[in-house]
């Protein structure tokens, strides 16, 4: 786990749920001292506790689900609207080599 040679904001997020479990159970002499060795305030863990928790809820897996459903439906519609894109220029690329081989002229043009 990084100590006080570490930066505590580059922690990985596995030493951070390591040190919130570590200092669970800890009085507030005791957090004292373990933040002192590790380098970290007090208040650090508080707030890693409350992400961790905010991440962990039931709320927040109901919507990274609805979340994930809605990027599925919406990678399918990107795919087909390249799809008819693509239809679309090779349409637009055929007419204009017919109408060049034929020689007419397009009103459009």
């Amino acid at each position: 786990m990084p100590g006080a040679d570490k930066n505590s904001e580059h922690w990985p997020a596995e030493a951070r749920f390591a040190a919130i479990v570590e200092t669970a159970t800890l009085s507030e002499t005791e957090m004292a001292e373990y933040c002192r060795k590790k380098g970290l305030y007090p208040e650090q863990l508080t707030q890693w506790k409350q992400a961790f928790l905010r991440v962990s809820s039931p709320d927040n897996k109901a919507a990274l689900r609805q979340n994930q459903k809605e990027v599925k439906q919406l990678k399918r519609e990107l795919v087909r609207k390249e799809k008819t894109l693509a239809e679309a220029t090779a349409m637009l690329v055929l007419r204009k080599r017919l109408r060049d081989y034929y020689g007419e002229t397009d009103e459009d043009d």
